[in-house]
């Protein structure tokens, strides 16, 4: 194996071990809800607190990357990330658990800045897409992760002895890879978290990613708790919904690059937004286990192509550098996770969950529309090489 290829199996580890941590989180959501005693309105208010962090962190990620080159800000970043999780399982209260949320959240935005640019960097130096891989193994870990937290409850154990457990094997993954890691070279003045005003490219991609990360933060905060009290599934199929789709999403960002190929990136985002839709307008009219886990698998094959293609799109802008443009989209589009979930918490308690799934089925048809009109804006210079 050559060393980029062992850089990028390496750097494939760190996304795995990323995404596990978050879904380790995620699919005990419903316990710490009934914990805590909280309602959905209380539940959404809570889960607004993790995406807050990560919007809090997203500057202070990318100057430090900027600062202190991608290496460094990732071994850090890894430790503290996976150290913390057994803090939110040890919280004796909501009034400690939003600091640990908040800190969890900047913790998260400072891996996914730091891993991204590091991807980015080698992407370069292969001369080929790998982007939409790296998040694959983030899903992957995530349908990983929902699979253990649904043994360790079958098994009766906390979320603390949970997240204990998933934090030992994370270090043991950081340990095993952190040594093909490499610092890059220097950055150009530019290269930092500069965050000017977008270009119409980077502004429509910012959309359509908002859009994107907004369902898929409802999917990872709410699938467990819409199982548990719209589809009224049994105890130990809670997690069906959130395993489905968090393996379809998975599968999905590992065949994005060639079936972007194929039709185009564009052309991939406008069905993305009409499988989340079709998925969750589905869950709502037929909430039985079998339907809604169907649902939720059109919904995961739906959310995997937008960040990753979104990304590269926005890596490719005609006036700002591959490292500018992706933070100006991580800006905006994480304001998505910031709104999604709580949002949904705040309409359940209006109305119920049922409705607030049906607004972000439609929500996700304007991911359609704004990928399919004035598409100039998404036209490539010719000098760079799509593979």
């Amino acid at each position: 194996m050559n060393p980029l290829s062992k850089r990028r199996v390496a750097l494939g580890a760190f996304f795995f071990f990323a995404g596990l941590c978050f879904a380790s989180w995620a699919a005990r959501i419903p316990d710490i809800q009934t914990r805590f005693d909280l309602s959905e309105g209380q539940l959404g208010t809570l889960l607004l607190f993790l995406p807050m962090g990560s919007v809090l962190g997203l500057p202070i990620a990318g100057w430090a990357v900027h600062q202190f080159g991608s290496r460094i800000i990732i071994m850090v970043g890894a430790f503290s990330y996976a150290l913390t999780l057994p803090l939110i399982g040890l919280a004796p209260s909501t009034w400690v658990l939003v600091p640990v949320l908040i800190l969890y959240g900047m913790l998260g935005n400072t891996m996914n800045i730091s891993l991204n640019t590091q991807a980015l960097n080698l992407e370069d130096q292969m001369g080929k897409s790998i982007l939409a891989s790296f998040h694959g193994l983030w899903s992957m870990a995530g349908f990983a992760g929902a699979g253990i937290g649904a043994l360790m409850i079958y098994f009766g154990l906390s979320p603390a002895a949970h997240f204990a457990v998933v934090a030992l094997i994370s270090i043991v993954i950081i340990l095993s890879a952190q040594g093909f890691i490499v610092k890059e070279k220097a950055a150009s003045a530019d290269g930092g978290l500069i965050l000017k005003k977008p270009d119409a490219l980077l502004l429509r991609i910012s959309l359509i990613s908002f859009l994107g990360m907004m369902c898929e933060g409802c999917m990872f905060d709410w699938s467990g708790v819409y199982f548990k009290k719209v589809v009224l599934a049994d105890p130990s199929m809670i997690a069906l919904g959130y395993v489905a789709f968090m393996g379809a999403m998975a599968s999905g960002r590992f065949i994005t690059d060639k079936i972007a190929a194929k039709f185009t990136k564009v052309a991939v985002i406008q069905v993305s937004g009409v499988l989340i839709f079709l998925g969750l307008i589905l869950s709502v009219l037929f909430p039985t286990i079998q339907v809604a886990t169907f649902g939720f698998l059109l919904v995961g094959f739906g959310v995997a192509s937008i960040v990753p293609l979104s990304y590269s799109i926005a890596g490719r802008s005609k006036l700002y550098a591959p490292s500018v443009a992706l933070a100006l989209v991580s800006t905006i589009s994480f304001f998505g996770f910031l709104l999604g979930p709580p949002l949904i918490g705040f309409i359940a308690d209006l109305f119920n969950l049922k409705t607030s799934f049906a607004m972000v089925a439609v929500s996700a048809l304007g991911i359609t529309l704004l990928s399919s009109f004035r598409k100039a804006v998404f036209l490539i210079p010719k000098k760079i090489k799509v593979i």
